[in-house]
């Protein structure tokens, strides 16, 4: 007989503003221990140095955290020009330090951009990074002195904007697609330059749909809560509870098809729902009338026939 999770069944997507120095594991298990959820996973770790928006899958939401996994994303990165270091960020250990080219520019540094990172573009992944080879995470072998080959990878930058050049350091903001590594642009900037560069900081601020208005931080997060703990203890889950987003938002940019509760029940006992006429080959966020229940993700077949794909507890968020 299974075992019974613990932990109560709470569903949703919480959006954190990670802050510095925490891993995105330790933030999950915080804001997982905090609602007191059975179950919690996040959707793509930031490195310990990185802040930003990072969403947190509570229960049956995490049935659709491959969809933000894949999603693009965007970033605001800060790079120190003049010294490279063995992870390429901050974190590591300078390795090398150059002297900045005398005739660097705001013109020289943009042309640089749309030549080398605009598009469909091929990139080293850090030794440093959570990639694996053969079931070992590369930053594991990395420290451990080990030398391997790291195979480049193709990622798309949708658009790179060179924010501001100061003496010493350039911001900039990417949005690009997923597996993209920030910390790879700048060493490849810096040696473009010359000079090398890691990130000095790195800030996520766009996963999918999602944006860093939506986000919270556990600061901010922690005030409010010890003001509901001095004046009604019991609004507190309420609380925490209202700024879970529904477990549908996960995958907000797909087409919304709503059932009969007949039809609904075809699709939750694994039938197909052959009655709809819907254009083939097209996934679906499924809402059941006549209260707007989503049930989950849905796909038509080539015959407009609706499958169930990934289908969710019914207690879920309304339509």
């Amino acid at each position: 007989m299974a075992r019974k999770p613990k932990g109560r069944a709470i569903d949703g997507i919480f959006l954190l503003d990670k802050p510095a120095g925490m891993s995105s594991n330790k933030a999950l298990q915080q804001i997982k221990h905090l609602y007191g959820a059975a179950k919690a996973g996040h959707t793509g770790a930031l490195d310990p140095l990185a802040t930003g928006l990072l969403p947190i899958c509570l229960g049956e939401a995490t049935k659709f955290s491959q969809y933000l996994l894949d999603a693009d994303k965007g970033y605001l990165t800060t790079a120190k020009l003049g010294q490279k270091t063995d992870t390429a960020d901050a974190d590591g250990e300078v390795i090398e330090t150059r002297e900045l080219p005398a005739d660097l520019s705001v013109a020289q540094v943009e042309a640089l951009l749309q030549q080398h990172f605009s598009g469909e573009i091929e990139q080293v992944p850090p030794i440093y990074s959570a990639l694996k080879l053969n079931g070992q995470p590369l930053y594991k072998l990395a420290r451990k002195g080990i030398e391997v080959e790291v195979r480049p990878r193709r990622v798309t930058i949708h658009s790179i904007r060179l924010l501001a050049l100061r003496e010493d350091e350039l911001d900039l903001e990417v949005h690009c697609s997923k597996g993209t590594y920030i910390r790879s642009i700048v060493q490849d900037l810096g040696e473009l330059l010359g000079c090398g560069a890691h990130v000095s900081q790195l800030r996520r601020i766009r996963a999918g749909a999602f944006d860093a208005s939506q986000m919270q931080g556990f600061d901010s997060l922690n005030a409010s809560l010890q003001v509901l703990q001095t004046d009604a203890p019991e609004c507190i889950q309420k609380h925490l509870d209202a700024l879970l987003l529904p477990p549908w938002s996960a995958i907000d940019s797909l087409p919304a098809c709503e059932l009969s509760h007949e039809q609904a029940v075809a699709l939750r006992q694994g039938r197909q729902v052959t009655d709809l006429a819907l254009p083939a080959a097209t996934q679906w966020r499924v809402f059941a009338q006549p209260d707007g229940q989503f049930i989950g993700l849905a796909e038509s077949d080539a015959l407009g026939h609706l499958k169930g794909k990934r289908l969710v507890r019914t207690d879920t968020a309304p339509l």
